[in-house]
């Protein structure tokens, strides 16, 4: 309720004008609800007693009619609001009294929800982070959110609603900052034991600001390739902002189609070939590239998780704690089917939407 960007303000105010819709029915009704048991007490002998009341036309007309136009009035809102906030629709506006300039270039950021952090690819400035994001003040924002294995939350409370991060899928975000400052992001949806830990901060600066931030990323990082990906993918707590000052080509995309690990098929590969019809019996070769539960077992670790042996954090409790060994990775492989899916609603990995396709039914709230 203390926004700092566009979209966020818009939902504090939607939050409280329905708020205040609501409530003039609910004051009302608790105020009269007091006063019927006061005023009709056994005692007030001076209160009108009648038996035989059965009905009022008038009263009847404002009992039904104000609750009605409120649900009117709170239907429109919420229709306005929902394809207005609508996360995949761009940006109009810097703000209530600003349109976005005809020459403004978005800043694209390409987000990974990790076992437990945060991984920032800057497409236009070859950069990576971790746990570290920085947008220029009054500059449109345009997020592409995936997750590496588990579903996870992407959320910046002062900047705009939380949207899902999934594996093998792409959700979008867009979004503005309109103050200069330090705000709080993190994980809104349950991951696992890191869970609690997987936040990271998000700087709001001016233009000169942003490109010296960008600077010292490049200064200080290092080179973010398959191999490190891979290291930095496995499950970890508390993980220490990291920069990278140059990105592997096609990285973020491998990660999206769950084929940055040696030897898999990428998702946006499997759909091209169900495309064109299948490849025939041939395919069967393609099963073993295409168990994405799987792809670090050949390097020796185990499946990454939310649960143990994956955080090496052992089971709570003791009479299950040697039965979970031996289910978590059924359990994994069942609960990552959803790999090889391509739900309604969301991008095909690997491509645009920018055709206009229809966006997902959720709300950025």
């Amino acid at each position: 309720m203390s926004p700092s960007g566009d979209i966020a303000n818009q939902q504090a105010n939607l939050i409280l004008v329905s708020t205040f819709l609501m409530l003039l029915i609910i004051v009302p009704v608790i105020f009269l609800t007091l006063y019927f048991a006061w005023h009709y007490r056994r005692s007030n002998s001076t209160a009108k007693y009648d038996p035989d009341w059965h009905h009022s036309t008038r009263l009847e007309v404002v009992i039904w009619s104000a609750p009605l136009a409120i649900i009117i009035a709170l239907g429109a809102i919420t229709w306005i609001s929902t394809h207005k906030l609508d996360p995949y629709r761009p940006l109009d506006r810097l703000d209530a009294e600003r349109p976005i300039p005809a020459d403004t270039k978005p800043l694209t950021v390409e987000v990974v929800a990790l076992d437990w952090k945060w991984l920032f690819f800057y497409p236009d400035y070859g950069i990576a982070t971790v746990n570290e994001l920085a947008a220029p003040v009054d500059v449109p924002i345009n997020f592409k959110i995936t997750a590496s294995s588990v579903m996870n939350s992407f959320y910046i409370p002062a900047l705009a609603g939380q949207i899902y991060a999934m594996p093998g899928m792409q959700t979008k975000l867009h979004a503005v900052i309109n103050k200069s400052g330090e705000f709080e992001g993190f994980s809104a949806n349950y991951s696992g034991d890191g869970f609690s830990h997987m936040r990271f901060k998000f700087h709001g600066l001016d233009q000169q600001g942003f490109d010296d931030w960008i600077a010292r990323v490049k200064q200080m990082g290092t080179a973010l390739n398959r191999d490190t990906y891979l290291k930095l993918e496995k499950p970890s707590e508390r993980e220490p902002v990291r920069y990278y000052s140059s990105v592997e080509n096609g990285l973020y995309e491998a990660v999206l189609n769950l084929c940055a690990a040696p030897g898999k098929m990428c998702m946006n590969e499997m759909m091209h070939i169900d495309m064109m019809g299948g490849a025939g019996k041939e395919s069967a070769e393609n099963r073993e590239r295409l168990e994405y539960d799987n792809r670090h077992a050949k390097s020796g670790a185990e499946t990454p998780g939310a649960t143990f042996p994956a955080t090496g954090t052992p089971a709570r409790s003791e009479e299950d704690s040697n039965s979970t060994v031996g289910t978590s990775v059924q359990e994994g492989h069942q609960g990552h089917d959803m790999h090889n899916m391509n739900h309604d609603g969301h991008s095909a990995p690997g491509t645009d939407d920018s055709s206009g396709d229809p966006a997902p039914t959720q709300l950025n709230n």
